[in-house]
C-alpha cells in the first residue's frame, strides 16, 4: 500500500510539473505573439525624422526617412536569401544634415561585388535597427576582400566614418539592390514547440505512472498460485 501511494504521489507531482511548463509556454507563446505584432506594427509606421541620438533601445525598428548624399564607400556583408542563394548586404555611408549615418542599402548577388552603385542626392525609407548577429563563431572581417560576416554596427561605423546608427532600407537606392527590410521573421518564436513537448512528456508520465500503479497491484505469479 505504501509502494502505491509514493508512485501515486510521485506521478502526480510529476504531473503538475509538465503541466505547468506546458501552461507557461502557453502564455509564453501569447506574450510572443502580442510583442510581434506590435513590432509588426511599429515597423510599417509613419516614417518619422531621424532623431537627434537614437537609441537601441527606444528606437528599434522605428521607421524613419531621410534626404541627403549617398556616399562613395561601402561594406560587403556576407548573406544567404532563400531561393536566390549567396550574396551580400551593401553597407554605405549616407550625409543627411551633417550627419553621417550608415545605410544598409540591401542585397547584391557576389557576381555584382565590383559593380558601380547609384549615389549622390537620395531619399531614403528604412527603419533603424542595432542587429545582434555576433557570437563567438562569427569570424572576423576579411578587410583585404570587404568580406564581414555580420552587421557589427559600432565596427561598420568606425570602417565608414559614420555614427553607430543603421538605418536598414525598404526603398530602393539603386536598380541593382534588392532592399532587405527588417521583418520580424528573424525574430525566434519557439513557445508553442516548447508547450507541445511539456504536454507530450506530461501524457507519457500520466501513462507511465498508470502502467506502475496497475503493476504494483496485480498479483504476482506466487500470489496467484
Amino acid at each position: 500500500m505504501r509502494r502505491i501511494l509514493f508512485l501515486l504521489i510521485f506521478g502526480i507531482a510529476g504531473l503538475a510539473i509538465l503541466l505547468s511548463l506546458g501552461v507557461w509556454q502557453v502564455q509564453r507563446l501569447a506574450w510572443k505573439e502580442g510583442l510581434l505584432k506590435d513590432i509588426d506594427a511599429r515597423i510599417a509606421g509613419d516614417p518619422v525624422s531621424l532623431p537627434v541620438a537614437p537609441d537601441a533601445g527606444n528606437d528599434r525598428y522605428l521607421p524613419v526617412a531621410v534626404s541627403g548624399q549617398m556616399l562613395p564607400d561601402e561594406v560587403h556583408v556576407l548573406v544567404s536569401v532563400k531561393q536566390v542563394g549567396p550574396g551580400y548586404r551593401i553597407i554605405a555611408p549616407f550625409l543627411t544634415d551633417n550627419r553621417t549615418i550608415l545605410i544598409d542599402r540591401g542585397f547584391i548577388p557576389t557576381t555584382a561585388k565590383a559593380a558601380k552603385r547609384e549615389l549622390g542626392e537620395m531619399d531614403v525609407v528604412g527603419n533603424l535597427h542595432w542587429p545582434n548577429e555576433i557570437d563567438s563563431y562569427t569570424p572576423e572581417a576579411d578587410l583585404d576582400d570587404n568580406i564581414w560576416f555580420a552587421r557589427d554596427v559600432p565596427a561598420l561605423a568606425n570602417a565608414l566614418g559614420a555614427e553607430p546608427v543603421l538605418l536598414i532600407a525598404r526603398s530602393r537606392t539603386d536598380p541593382s539592390i534588392t532592399p532587405l527590410p527588417v521583418d520580424t521573421a528573424g525574430i525566434p518564436n519557439d513557445h508553442l514547440q516548447y508547450a507541445v513537448t511539456w504536454f507530450g512528456l506530461a501524457l507519457v508520465w500520466a501513462a507511465m505512472t498508470v502502467y506502475f500503479l496497475w503493476r504494483s497491484r496485480a498479483p504476482s505469479k506466487s500470489e496467484a498460485q
